[in-house]
């Protein structure tokens, strides 16, 4: 579904999409976590899945070839930037809301912080997403669709990880040796800089990808 989505909004000349173009945009490397290794099979179950809930129609496209586009404005009831704001959710998992707001903005445009917070105000309010840690600096979002197994245990890591977590993961721990203390000369804030800057680069290569993938064939 979150591909889907994202698809929709960065590459509409791919989209809808075929199976194929589904597998290839769950297990692209760039925008996605965890990483992906998903089969034909194991797509078309997804897909066939959401077609039984109403959340993705079956057309028929070109030669053809039977193409597939989702229904989540309808299903969800949201708006252009909160469907972008839940994909993102989708492709990435659990997030500070400074992360989210940089990185949905590659799909549609959220002028600060305090209007993610307003978003995030309303999807929760809706169901759609909850808030994993409390509000303020740092706080970490995520969707509300998980199954009640991934919820528990989604829920436990929130609960006992380290203060130091990286903004990348929230909620994942990384091993002592990457743990390395960083020259003082450069400051957490041209770090954060530089990582968000090699994210959009990141972001503008993956939909330049697509678009070659797509006049391609």
């Amino acid at each position: 579904m979150g591909v889907l989505i994202e698809k929709a909004k960065t590459v509409p000349d791919s989209y809808p999409m075929t199976i194929n173009g589904i597998v290839t945009g769950c297990n692209q490397k760039s925008n996605r976590n965890p990483q992906m290794t998903l089969t034909e099979d194991q797509a078309e179950e997804a897909v066939d899945s959401l077609r039984a809930r109403g959340l993705v129609v079956e057309i028929q496209g070109n030669g053809r070839v039977v193409k597939y586009k989702h229904q989540a404005y309808d299903w969800f009831g949201a708006s252009k930037v909160e469907l972008a704001v839940l994909a993102e959710l989708l492709l990435r998992g659990e997030q500070t809301l400074g992360d989210l707001r940089a990185r949905t903005s590659r799909m549609e445009p959220i002028a600060d912080l305090g209007e993610m917070q307003r978003i995030v105000g309303e999807l929760v309010g809706r169901g759609l997403m909850q808030a994993l840690t409390p509000a303020g600096r740092g706080q970490v979002v995520s969707h509300a669709m998980y199954l009640p197994e991934e919820q528990a245990e989604l829920g436990a890591q929130v609960e006992f990880a380290p203060s130091g977590a990286s903004s990348e993961s929230p909620i994942a721990s990384r091993p002592a040796s990457a743990a390395v203390n960083v020259s003082a000369s450069v400051s957490s804030d041209e770090l954060e800089s530089l990582r968000r800057t090699v994210e959009a680069l990141a972001d503008r290569l993956q939909v330049v990808e697509d678009k070659l993938e797509s006049l391609l064939g």
